[in-house]
């Protein structure tokens, strides 16, 4: 591990990695704090981010390395933060950090927890964290023996990392069976050859649990930790959790469905063994610990751990908190969470309530076609009343010729409501999400709607 300084500095100068809606929150608080110095974001970045720091002259990808540490050293980075987890699982926090220059984003080794399912599922195992039992399979003509003998329901995943998508969930052997031709392919000698390439060369076929599903992410400093509010995404693409999964269509901060009866039990039974685990592995972990969980009637259960902020989870997350974002962050990545504890100082939250609708292109998450003009933006942001705030951040956008904002992905914006409560805090976001078009954009009406008790009447 690379020694970190001993105090932050007045001004920091930042690189942020990753350019989609995640990032575009992150950046938007981080602009808040009086001690950002310069703000770098990376080429690709979406035009909501472009907005807000600068570009990054160097290429940021695994064989621009090299070139992108120069650059750091020339322009005096103070920290850098890293948003996906594909350059997390690469190892650029090992590459990028020195004395110096912290990195918030855990090792590679630490990356596996998300990166290589099968592993995170060992250290479960072995440090007695509740999760859904299930089989690793390497090869194709076992994996489909095991999935036609499934009488009940089952998930099928693909071990490594399939932007959020490598997930599905099956009720009958037939569509346990498909479900791992999909992503294993269907040579029965050779696998890589599914719908996420190499990600699918390893499956885990495991129980399906039933309950509600929710997000639990902590800041951790390598002996800290410290939990964030929790939220309930939603990653179906339809109505009523009804189709495939996507990225994420929404999400919500903070859920009734954590009280703190259950928040004291995900600490004591899965975030603690997990840290503690990965340091009798040899594994320092700094950065985000993404529990994703079912509520059952066991207990919470584990149904994955990823290694960074969630998207859309991120966006209510940061519209809510408040206090100094950036000194939160360098803290994480020096490992001093506690020195900001011992002085009253950290991030406080909102006490309103937070609902993330996400608008996405016609097709999504199928095949999607891009470069179609936004407008409305600034009508979605004019919405609400007095104590209430729109905040719209960018995902797949970009700028043409013309100057003119279009689209570039599949989840375009990230239409984020904060209100009072639940209720009024969807129906504000679905009112804002509303005033946006461009062709073919559609979203959930229903985020948050799981806890929502309808009126009667």
């Amino acid at each position: 591990m690379t020694a970190s300084p001993t105090t932050m500095p007045d001004r920091v100068n930042v690189l942020l990695i990753g350019g989609g809606g995640r990032e575009h929150a992150l950046a938007w608080k981080l602009r808040q704090s009086p001690r950002l110095g310069r703000l770098w974001v990376e080429r690709s970045a979406n035009a909501g981010l472009r907005a807000i720091g600068e570009v990054c002259p160097e290429p940021t990808t695994d064989r621009d390395l090299f070139r992108l540490e120069r650059w750091c050293e020339r322009e005096s980075i103070g920290l850098v933060i890293i948003g996906p987890e594909a350059p997390l699982a690469a190892g650029w926090a090992d590459r990028l950090a020195t004395p110096e220059r912290p990195v918030f984003g855990p090792v590679k080794a630490a990356a596996r927890l998300e990166a290589d399912k099968a592993w995170a599922k060992d250290i479960m195992r072995a440090a007695s964290i509740p999760t859904a039992e299930g089989r690793t399979f390497t090869r194709l003509p076992q994996a489909l023996a095991f999935a036609e003998t499934r009488e009940e329901g089952c998930v099928v995943k693909a071990a490594g990392l399939a932007a959020g998508k490598g997930v599905v969930v099956c009720d009958t052997p037939e569509e346990a069976v498909a479900a791992v031709r999909m992503i294993m392919g269907d040579d029965e000698e050779r696998t890589g050859r599914g719908a996420f390439g190499e990600a699918g060369n390893t499956v885990v076929i495991e129980e399906k649990l039933l309950g509600q599903e929710m997000s639990v992410l902590a800041l951790v400093d390598g002996r800290s930790i410290w939990v964030l509010d929790p939220c309930q995404d939603h990653k179906q693409v339809g109505e009523g959790d009804v189709g495939p999964n996507t990225g994420g269509m929404g999400a919500y901060c903070p859920t009734p469905l954590a009280t703190e009866e259950v928040m004291r039990e995900i600490e004591r039974d899965v975030l603690v063994p997990t840290v503690d685990a990965l340091r009798r592995e040899g594994i320092t972990f700094r950065g985000v610990l993404y529990a994703g969980l079912m509520l059952t009637t066991g207990g919470p259960k584990v149904l994955e751990f990823n290694c960074r902020f969630g998207d859309p989870e991120c966006q209510p997350l940061m519209a809510r908190m408040k206090g100094d974002v950036l000194e939160t962050i360098w803290a994480t990545a020096t490992g001093r969470l506690d020195e900001l504890a011992d002085q009253g100082r950290g991030l406080e939250t909102d006490p309103r309530t937070a609902c993330c609708v996400v608008l996405c292109s016609e097709g999504y998450p199928g095949p999607i076609t891009t470069g179609h003009e936004i407008t409305g933006i600034e009508e979605a942001e004019a919405c609400g009343g007095p104590d209430e705030q729109v905040v719209v951040f960018h995902a797949g956008t970009t700028t043409d010729g013309d100057d003119r904002l279009v689209t570039s992905g599949g989840r375009v914006l990230g239409v984020t409501a904060l209100a009072a409560d639940l209720e009024r805090a969807q129906a504000l976001a679905n009112e804002a999400a509303g005033k946006i078009a461009f062709r073919g954009a559609f979203f959930r009406t229903d985020i948050g709607g799981r806890v929502l008790v309808p009126r009667s009447g």
